[in-house]
């Protein structure tokens, strides 16, 4: 547990709280985060999610951009509402795509857990998609993201980084509630 964990840990929360908010400063926060988390899950080993942190600060660049049109009056975003298909069509794609990538860094790496790493990857690009456009559902995708993330967590001794994962589902949690009572009161 480095100050550079703790740094990380604290910008990726403060994130997290912005986007239950529906407040576009989440996303430099995030940014911000990325580059902070790259640095730390390198230095571990965990190369899925390091390279995982590059593309979360490439999505939110890209999660700026789709929150800045949507923002209302109240200056809060307005929630999108996917169809089904969308879900089940991503959700599927998710599942190949992080099959490849654990198969691709067990055979090329010495990630200790190819598959964990990867499909927590895939998956956590999928939240990060899902929650640039403005999806209710990316909230219920990022609690089971971060539970598991938080047990990989234990189990590569990065403490801080568990319990932040931890704190990440009631964040999740909380974001979920709150966006479910904006899309209640929607027309």
């Amino acid at each position: 547990m480095t100050g550079l964990e703790w740094l990380a840990a604290v910008a990726s929360a403060l994130g997290v709280w912005l986007t239950g908010h529906r407040t576009v400063w989440c996303w430099p926060v995030m940014l911000l985060a990325s580059v902070l988390y790259g640095v730390v899950f390198a230095q571990d080993h965990l190369y899925a999610d390091a390279a995982l942190q590059g593309v979360f600060g490439v999505l939110a660049l890209y999660g700026l951009w789709c929150w800045q049109r949507g923002v209302q009056a109240s200056g809060q975003v307005h929630i999108a509402r996917p169809t089904r298909h969308t879900l089940w069509r991503d959700t599927g794609i998710t599942a190949v795509a992080g099959l490849a990538l654990g198969l691709a860094l067990r055979g090329i790496t010495d990630d200790p857990m190819p598959l964990s790493d990867a499909g927590l990857s895939a998956y956590s690009v999928l939240g990060q998609i899902w929650t640039a456009k403005r999806y209710r559902a990316c909230w219920v995708l990022w609690i089971v993201v971060d539970v598991l993330y938080a047990l990989l967590f234990v189990q590569r001794r990065l403490f801080v980084t568990a319990v932040l994962y931890t704190a990440f589902v009631g964040l999740a949690a909380q974001g979920w509630w709150r966006w479910r009572h904006v899309v209640a009161r929607s027309p």
